[in-house]
């Protein structure tokens, strides 16, 4: 199909026969050449690469708001003057994506009279979006009605407000999340979420590692919340607690050593909050101030595999495969508000291992943190994950992932809850496994029936076996599974990416009333 040329496509620096010697130029080496001149194209979402009928394209082009070049040029980690650095362009394309306006960037290099040029090319995806969700799973209902504009006005500025109902309760929220506001790399996002039974909000301000070599990072942090929590078990409420916290962090970090492709980093932390917990009906309630401090390393290997049709359709994914370690302690002293029992340290430890093979990865993941007094252990936790990936076989993602937990007295509401963390099987109903040990199994078989139909959504099928469970340290493990298919649709040309399944197939094991046949409609599990 005869590439189609949107009048709203911007070109940044160089004029249309420029680009005309940039398509034709010869490639020469790049190394050790200084960045002359870096080019700007914006395409519209259907300017190129797509099927959808004339009308579909046409509409969708003419309400859309191209994104601006300056989004764009304030998201690159290179500039005009800097040398060429082919781990800083790639991981220029990264930032790209990750905005989630765009459903492909792509940065390349030619020479024009001997000048070494950048080419940046980007494909917005429709950002203005009405939303709704529905998920149904043995008789347990959740649905959503949500508004997102992820691009306002072609700034790269997210709003969102959304209205959810569960089982458990109703709540109404909406968020704010934007790049640049205060100035280049600073990110500011904040949330406000009206429930049924109470309220919470959160908010963010400061300039993060943006990038591999970033030297620096400082970031702020806040929450309060007035609320109920629920805690289950073995698919029933046990009882609930009032639930109110307000608290201030601060954190950020200094990089001991960095390549384009590495790092070393020493971070810091700080929080004060107050935080209770008891029963509603308690007066007066308790009125506790903590305040903790923490420091260590981070150490990691900057790894991506760009995928397609994994998570989503007809756009590229990049999944982080990166070798990292990190480490450090946190100090809850008796004189920062914590009594006999509670004072002590926190050592956490993370990291991730893998290994890489063409289109395809195996990834462990694993965490450990606890709190240490006087008396020994007081809370912990240990998690562990493995998850293998291959594209080998055309059209289909096979995927294997395992994961396990366990908890020492968790926080009122941090239990594991599979239903609610979008793990385990997925044909059981709410709050089916909870507990402070978890199991989770799944493997699954993601094959492409057609990528993009209509310029709109992809579909595709996946035969899946789920097994675990969740369960408490006095009871007998509880687990169940479910076989089956699931048939997959998800939208091709939005910033949205989830991708809605319909899947039917047999339970067996615990956790489950009713037939052993049954039938869901619910979201994707991205890995």
């Amino acid at each position: 199909m005869p590439t189609q040329q949107s009048p709203r496509t911007r070109v940044g620096l160089l004029a249309g026969p420029v680009l005309a010697l940039l398509s034709v130029a010869p490639w020469a080496p790049l190394r050790a050449q200084t960045i002359d001149t870096i080019v700007v194209v914006i395409h519209n979402i259907y300017d190129r690469n797509h099927n959808a009928p004339r009308g579909i394209a046409g509409v969708g082009n003419a309400l859309h708001i191209v994104t601006r070049a300056g989004v764009v040029r304030r998201t690159l980690l290179v500039k005009a003057g800097d040398p060429y650095d082919s781990a800083k362009v790639a991981e220029s394309e990264r930032a790209l994506r990750a905005l989630t306006i765009f459903r492909a960037a792509r940065i390349d290099t030619v020479r024009i009279a001997g000048r070494l040029v950048l080419r940046v090319e980007t494909d917005d995806a429709w950002s203005t979006i009405p939303d709704f969700d529905y998920s149904a799973v043995a008789g347990d209902v959740m649905w959503a009605a949500a508004f997102t504009e992820a691009n306002l006005l072609g700034s790269g500025t997210a709003l969102t407000g959304r209205y959810e109902k569960t089982p458990d309760r109703h709540s109404l929220s909406v968020g704010y999340t934007s790049v640049g506001v205060l100035g280049r790399r600073t990110v500011l996002a904040g949330q406000y979420k009206a429930i049924s039974d109470g309220r919470d909000g959160s908010w963010s301000v400061g300039v993060p590692f943006y990038e591999t070599v970033a030297p620096r990072s400082l970031m702020t942090t806040g929450a309060v919340a007035k609320e109920r929590v629920l805690r289950f078990r073995d698919g029933s409420l046990q009882d609930s607690l009032q639930h109110r916290e307000l608290a201030v962090g601060l954190g950020g970090g200094i990089a001991l050593a960095s390549t384009p492709v590495s790092y070393v980093r020493l971070w810091f932390g700080a929080a004060w909050r107050r935080e209770d917990f008891a029963p509603a009906a308690t007066a007066p309630f308790p009125r506790s101030h903590f305040t903790t401090a923490g420091a260590g390393v981070e150490l990691k290997r900057v790894r991506f595999q760009v995928l397609q049709n994994f998570n989503s359709f007809a756009r590229q994914e990049d999944v982080d495969v990166s070798q990292t370690l990190h480490a450090g302690v946190w100090a809850a002293p008796r004189a920062w508000g914590y009594g006999p029992g509670q004072a002590g340290i926190g050592p956490e430890v993370s990291g991730q291992l893998s290994a890489l093979w063409t289109r395809g990865f195996v990834v462990a993941r694993g965490q450990a943190a606890g709190v240490f007094t006087r008396a020994g252990v007081d809370s912990g936790r240990v998690i562990g994950a493995v998850t293998i990936v291959s594209q080998n076989l055309a059209r289909q993602s096979l995927i294997a992932h395992f994961e396990g937990g366990a908890l020492r007295r968790p926080k009122p509401g941090e239990e594991f809850d599979l239903w609610r963390d979008n793990k385990g099987p997925r044909l059981f109903g709410a709050h089916a496994f909870t507990g402070t040990r978890m199991m989770s199994l799944t493997l699954e078989d993601r094959m492409v029936l057609k990528e993009e139909i209509a310029g709109l959504f992809g579909i595709g099928f996946a035969p899946f076996f789920d097994y675990g469970g969740a369960w408490y340290t006095d009871e007998p493990a509880r687990r169940g599974g479910d076989m089956g298919l699931a048939f997959r649709i998800g939208p091709t040309r939005l910033t949205i990416t989830d991708v809605g399944q319909f899947a039917l197939g047999y339970r067996f094991g615990q956790g489950y009333a009713g037939k052993h046949w049954a039938f869901t409609a619910t979201g994707n599990v991205a890995y």
